[in-house]
């Protein structure tokens, strides 16, 4: 070692600093790459990803291959820093402690702050290249770390601990996923931001959330004169229509538009031949989560169900429109004040009906009722007063002042809600 010239000692040291700054660096990429983006160019067939992808599968092989080339080059690097000493100062205390001292801050510095730091910062430029290098060294340390490696998890079973060891099999939450839409915000338009948000939300919203309520379903009643009933028809704003006899609640069959039109056209308009060209009704429970639904939709090749409650008393109706509005919003182009249930006061007040959906409300106008409860106007009212109030009964609700301004068989009709901020200027 004496005829080692110092020039070629302090070469191997600054060799030694920087493979050990490599195995940092590997360590800090592999465990800040994104798994998301990673698991894409897997897809694509890049073979790097491929390589770190299978190293990440046996995580524990990789960190004790990374551990073990580390430490044994911070010690050759220390026992390089010695001889150095010995050579130019010899058996000096002093000289030693302080060589001890810089190799100390020289691998702090360059070999495990400095490489972290960049490849936190650039996991995939570091990570993927890094996967050539150690898939081989892990083959030629596996003797040494196996061992290591069983020790360890001797000591984990004493302990009681459970390890992970692939992390590609760990499951994300919906809001672990909300939140990874949430931070992609630069990297996709708001309008499709929303829209995913939406789909995701779909597995927390119910059929009940966005159904048409019972007692505003548009169906035809079969025991009426035939005359009625063909004017029915014609004047009907839907495509699919309930048909129901002697009450609203007993649904006997879903009639098509474009199947009755053929009825129509002839001379006569025969009751039997409309029964015989009904779809059987489509019974939903209230419960079911918006996204089931809407593969049981595609399933069924079918657009409208009737939601019934756990008695088998009908609740109301939901067609595939409905779902795909709290996906993408209405398919419509009129503003919320130009439609028929709600209408603006230059006050900036809002008139509505009694039967409008919170969620509708929330998503439209921008209020935040709770939803947990209630799903009309009418039926937060009444759950918030215990009582069915009367015409010109103020109140407050989640902050909103608002009054009644029409009621009418025990329901609320008409409200007149006033948004928060006129309340604080107040």
């Amino acid at each position: 070692m004496n005829d080692i010239p110092l020039s070629t000692l302090f070469g191997i040291l600054l060799l030694l600093l920087v493979l050990s700054g490599f195995f940092s660096a590997s360590e800090t990429s592999m465990m800040a790459i994104n798994r998301h983006r990673l698991n894409h160019m897997l897809r694509k067939g890049n073979k790097a990803a491929k390589l770190t992808s299978r190293l990440l599968g046996k995580i524990d092989k990789l960190l004790g291959s990374i551990l073990l080339g580390n430490t044994l080059l911070n010690v050759a690097a220390a026992a390089v820093t010695n001889i150095i000493v010995l050579r130019m100062f010899g058996q000096d205390d002093l000289a030693i402690l302080l060589g001890t001292l810089s190799i100390t801050f020289a691998l702090l510095v360059f070999s495990e702050i400095m490489p972290k730091i960049i490849a936190a910062s650039y996991p995939e430029r570091i990570a993927l290249p890094a996967s050539y290098v150690l898939t081989p060294l892990i083959t030629l340390f596996h003797p040494v770390v196996t061992v290591a490696g069983g020790m360890v998890k001797g000591f984990l079973w004493l302990l009681r601990i459970k390890i992970q060891t692939d992390q590609s099999k760990q499951k994300m939450t919906m809001e672990e996923l909300r939140g990874l839409v949430l931070d992609a915000e630069h990297f996709i338009p708001r309008k499709h931001q929303k829209m995913l948000l939406n789909l995701v939300d779909l597995e927390r919203i119910t059929v009940n959330d966005v159904m048409v309520p019972r007692n505003q379903i548009e169906g035809l009643d079969i025991n009426v004169e035939l005359t009625q009933l063909r004017e029915q028809i014609i004047t009907c704003h839907h495509t699919l229509l309930p048909v129901y006899e002697e009450s609203p609640s007993n649904i006997i069959g879903i009639l098509h538009a474009k199947r009755a039109l053929t009825l129509l056209e002839g001379s006569s308009f025969d009751l039997d031949e409309l029964k015989d060209v009904l779809y059987d009704p489509y019974f939903i429970p209230s419960d079911t989560p918006l996204l089931k639904q809407l593969q049981q939709f595609q399933e069924r090749h079918a657009r409208l169900g009737l939601v019934v409650d756990e008695y088998g008393e009908l609740l109301g109706l939901v067609t595939l429109e409905n779902i795909l509005e709290e996906i993408v919003g209405e398919f419509t182009t009129q503003a919320p004040s130009q439609t028929g249930k709600y209408l603006r006061h230059e006050d900036g007040s809002f008139l509505l009906e009694g039967g409008s959906s919170l969620r509708e409300l929330n998503r439209k106008l921008g209020l935040h009722f709770p939803l947990d409860g209630a799903k009309t106007l009418n039926g937060l009212i009444l759950d918030h007063l215990e009582d069915i109030p009367e015409a010109g009964t103020s109140l407050k609700i989640s902050g909103y002042p608002m009054e009644i301004i029409q009621t009418q068989d025990r329901v609320v009709k008409v409200v007149r809600i006033f948004p928060v901020r006129l309340n604080k200027d107040a």
